[in-house]
């Protein structure tokens, strides 16, 4: 049933003491990555299984020999279990690497160890975990020093990739793989303070990953700053045949082509950003919107703008319909992918109880899959299930679906870059003065809003309510979901923050584009680093 039994390590048995002969290996890594993860990891909580010492040993060529980069857990690692934080798998090791581990490996990075999550990538702040909760590493400047990292203030590190983002946040490694089906990169990556990036999808790929929604699962990448975010991706952006939803290697030339027809001078320049237009959706900012995100939001856009770049306000009038869009279709893919883990051919098998009269396969399967998934699992699977079902297909699948068709002609609506997957349904016009794709005066290069509705949330608490049953948790996403169903790239990096505004806790904000643009929304994300770079000084 297993492919093999693994060595399951846990976090506290560190790596110097498992593997003395890994002194040998790198200095550097014992002065870094390494004492981080003694110092952090066993109140964090942000790896659940460290690298041996012999996965630290890679050829010293490559563009990522000097780089540390830890893997989400429900991407397949042949040296270390995929539990997908789920009891389900809890013992599984996979027999192969994913395609993303293997491109790592070979440009001679070191993997550190494999990062918490929520239960097969489904949850917004990462205590739907069999590990139990990720905690945020980041502290506010009003917080002491000496307090120990277990008595401070426990917040949420977001999800589902929240071990991913707390992992870099805390030093344990440069970067850090991640997945992102609704926002569960961004999301964790603006809670902890760092940058995450969802590709295109189809950009990056999913060979190797345990599916959650097939159709909206990008692997996400989480860096300590846009140049370290942007070498992972260029090494893993790369067309694989194993991949059947890889993007094919003309339509990402064109997608290049396209973009760079619409970057200027300002991609280019250090100080001026005169060319590039910014739209700010007016749907971005609801009433849950916190001021404490608002606030540095404004402040950045005001930075772009004295550096040359034009403020444009849009409109993106489906996003309203994204988050109830999202929860059907994520909800279906999921209950069909998690459908194999029935207690025979995959995950855990539970035996039903003796005193059961008959031992019937649908009596195993129930044993098995009640165990073996957690609540918040087995809740959409229900959803799902309910969606597909003959009386509820057309009102909600097939709405959804709609819905989603609505957003991304939305999105290709405001972009100035033509969408490369949308064929034309007739000849262009000879003349094209006023079109969008060329230079339609009301179009932009970019969006520009808020990550997350909030700075991370407190975890819930043994004495407190459950936070994670409200319906609050679920809303996290709303800012995120829109891209992930458009398919399109989006990259949070973390502005300064006020602590006379706010809690002093991390903001991101979010830079999205046209499809295939991710060296045009990385382009932004650097000048927002610079302008908060001067910002600090």
């Amino acid at each position: 049933m297993w492919s093999r039994r693994p060595t399951f390590l846990h976090p506290c048995f560190y790596h110097h003491k498992l593997y003395p002969q890994a002194k040998q290996v790198q200095t550097r890594s014992e002065t870094t990555w390494q004492r981080a993860i003694r110092a952090k990891n066993e109140s964090v909580n942000a790896l659940v299984s460290i690298a041996s010492s012999s996965m630290d040993i890679h050829s010293s060529e490559g563009g990522l020999k000097d780089m540390t980069i830890a893997i989400k857990d429900n991407i397949c690692t042949s040296q270390m279990p995929t539990t997908c934080s789920s009891a389900m798998l809890r013992e599984f090791t996979s027999p192969y690497d994913a395609t993303v581990v293997e491109l790592l490996e070979s440009a001679g990075s070191t993997v550190v160890g494999k990062t918490n999550c929520d239960e097969f990538g489904m949850g917004s702040l990462n205590v739907h975990s069999v590990h139990g909760p990720v905690v945020n590493p980041f502290q506010s400047k009003s917080a002491s020093s000496d307090t120990p990292w277990e008595s401070r203030e426990r917040r949420s590190a977001g999800g589902s990739s929240g071990g991913s983002a707390a992992a870099v946040a805390a030093g344990m490694c440069d970067a850090a793989l991640a997945t992102d089906t609704g926002g569960s990169t961004r999301l964790p990556a603006s809670y902890c303070g760092v940058v995450g990036l969802k590709p295109s999808y189809g950009m990056i790929s999913r060979w190797g990953v345990v599916s959650f929604a097939d159709s909206l699962d990008c692997v996400g990448v989480i860096g300590s700053n846009v140049e370290v975010t942007q070498r992972v991706y260029d090494t893993l952006a790369v067309y694989d045949s194993k991949d059947p939803s890889a993007a094919r290697p003309e339509i990402r030339q064109k997608a290049h082509a396209l973009s760079e027809e619409h970057i200027g001078s300002w991609a280019s320049s250090s100080t001026s950003l005169t060319g590039l237009r910014i739209g700010v959706p007016q749907e971005y900012f609801p009433n849950a919107v916190s001021p404490a995100v608002v606030k540095p939001l404004r402040r950045t856009l005001r930075s772009l703008k004295q550096r040359g770049a034009t403020i444009v306000p849009v409109s993106l009038p489906n996003t309203r319909f994204a988050l109830s869009a999202y929860y059907v279709l994520a909800s279906a893919e999921a209950s069909s992918n998690l459908a194999r883990y029935d207690g025979v051919q995959y995950g855990l098998h539970v035996r039903p109880p003796s005193s059961t009269p008959a031992h019937t396969p649908a009596l195993t399967y129930a044993h098995t899959r009640s165990q073996g998934f957690g609540p918040e699992v087995k809740k959409r699977i229900l959803l799902g299930t309910y969606a597909l079902t003959a009386d509820a297909f057309d009102n909600y699948f097939l709405q959804a679906q709609r819905v989603r068709k609505l957003i991304r002609q939305d999105f290709n609506r405001v972009f100035l870059v033509r969408n490369p997957l949308s064929a034309p349904s007739h000849p262009p016009p000879l003349s094209l003065p006023s079109s969008p794709a060329e230079s339609d005066p009301s179009g932009v290069h970019v969006l520009l809003h808020p990550s997350a509705i909030r700075t991370a949330p407190l975890l819930p608490t043994d004495s407190g309510a459950d936070q994670s049953e409200t319906l609050d948790t679920y809303v996290q996403d709303v800012l995120t979901v829109p891209a992930s169903l458009a398919g399109v790239p989006a990259l949070s990096v973390p502005v300064p923050v006020d602590e006379t505004e706010g809690d002093g806790w991390p903001v991101g904000v979010s830079v999205v584009g046209q499809w295939g643009s991710e060296a045009m929304v990385l382009r932004v994300g650097n000048a927002i680093e610079d302008a908060a770079r001067e910002d600090r000084l």
